[in-house]
């Protein structure tokens, strides 16, 4: 890591992250990619240097006994000097520490206090313990995501940790920053990744409310009810992806691969859905991903090929935008969004070396 000529447009923030698992060290991650100065406090005896902990990457660690009075008075020294505290602990643990709101705020009253929990720091559910799952089943959006005739999918643990998550603790803190730029008074964020997973599904609360989102699964436009808006199987048992929502992309596809005429005025007649689909399935089985990749590509069929990881990172156009690079060897994705006049960067891989905290106290005098 290179503290002293960080780029990206949080240049000069100063984060203090507790160390932790899931949305927090992510939320971080993205802050330091921005340019922030992120400093992880974790336990005395961390292993460091695992090559792989992309997430972990642009950040210094210091190692510090809680419970060690001096070790505690050079955290809290770090918090004086910091524009930001990231957390991610079960609701009363920061307090049990010390380390609480009340303790920070009074040491630092301009501080910004991000807590990330999965139910939230109050309500029935604030002690129990949970993971991504059980905090998007609560939110509606669980219910919605997987086959008509199956259980519900497990989307990874993007919605509840990364997207309900990580996201919307970084938008609440960089408000509350700027809040507190123009207050002089900083305050606690509590961001709770069953609020954020339920935030996430505002659109079909809406179409709900029209009468055009069911909450049968597979029944609907955006969940592989509708055929023009799904995955395919190929001749090689690959898959594709169709997006073709809007009438003139529907008919542009229905043109492109042999559609019969009678059916390419049928795109919002739901009765004829399962002829749609079935005449979609059986077309795309008839040539390879490779052969519907370079029919189709490029044009306004909305069509993708479903790649693994190992081939998304040599697909053309993110090899054009550089969407993933190499760091020490770590092939990895690329910093995220981009900006024009303050590029991000990242600012090194997860350090092997824990940094002493009187380092990070004189480099943030």
């Amino acid at each position: 890591m290179n503290p002293e000529s960080p780029s990206g447009p949080l240049r000069g923030l100063r984060v203090v992250e507790f160390a932790g698992i899931g949305p927090g060290p992510f939320a971080c991650m993205l802050l330091s990619d921005m340019g922030a100065d992120v400093i992880t406090v974790d336990r005395p005896g961390k292993k460091l240097g695992e090559a792989h902990n992309i997430t972990g990457r642009g950040r210094s660690v210091v190692l510090a006994d809680l419970k060690d009075a001096v070790a505690r008075e050079q955290v809290f020294q770090l918090l004086e000097k910091a524009d930001v505290l990231i957390e991610g602990y079960r609701p009363g643990v920061m307090e049990r520490l010390g380390f609480g709101p009340d303790a920070v705020l009074a040491r630092n009253p301009r501080i910004v206090y991000g807590r990330m929990t999965g139910w939230g720091q109050e309500g029935p559910l604030a002690q129990a313990a949970g993971h991504d799952l059980n905090y998007i089943a609560i939110s509606g959006a669980l219910h919605a995501i997987g086959p008509k005739d199956g259980a519900p999918v497990p989307p990874l643990n993007l919605i509840g940790d990364y997207g309900g998550g990580s996201l919307y603790l970084i938008v609440g803190v960089l408000a509350a920053l700027r809040e507190s730029n123009l207050s002089g008074r900083g305050q606690v964020v509590d961001a709770a990744m069953t609020d954020g997973a339920a935030s996430l599904m505002t659109n079909f609360v809406s179409q709900q409310m029209r009468g055009v989102f069911g909450e049968t699964r597979g029944s609907n436009l955006l969940d592989g009810g509708a055929p023009y808006y799904r995955v395919y199987e190929t001749a090689d048992g690959e898959h594709v992806t169709l997006g073709a929502i809007e009438p003139q992309f529907f008919s542009e596809f229905c043109e492109r691969v042999g559609v019969p005429s009678e059916l390419h005025h049928a795109q919002h007649d739901r009765a004829q859905w399962p002829r749609l689909h079935d005449e979609f399935a059986r077309i795309f089985k008839q040539k390879t991903q490779e052969e519907w990749t370079a029919a189709l590509e490029g044009t306004d069929v909305c069509f993708a090929p479903v790649l693994p990881l190992s081939r998304a990172q040599m697909h053309p156009h993110n090899r054009a935008r550089n969407t993933f690079v190499e760091v020490e060897g770590v092939r990895q994705p690329a910093p995220a969004p981009r900006f024009s006049r303050t590029p991000s960067q990242i600012q090194g891989p997860a350090p092997k070396q824990p940094t002493p905290a009187a380092d990070v106290l004189q480099r943030w005098q």
